[in-house]
């Protein structure tokens, strides 16, 4: 009976550890693709912001 439940144990601890791990790595990999997402995002913004080039297709509100 003690056997059984060292052996539940490590097998619980296996999987709290492989499930973290996968978990750790899914959450870096998002933080990752969202930071050089932003990064194309202002560098996008910024490029148009100082292009100086008027769109001929924008509609023009005013």
């Amino acid at each position: 009976m003690f056997w059984k439940i060292v052996g539940g144990l490590i097998v619980a601890w296996v999987a709290f550890m492989v499930l973290g791990a996968v978990i750790g790595f899914v959450f870096k990999a998002v933080l990752w693709i969202a930071i050089i997402g932003g990064i194309v995002f202002l560098g996008a913004a910024g490029y148009r912001a100082i292009s100086g080039k008027k769109d001929p297709k924008q509609i023009n509100r005013y």
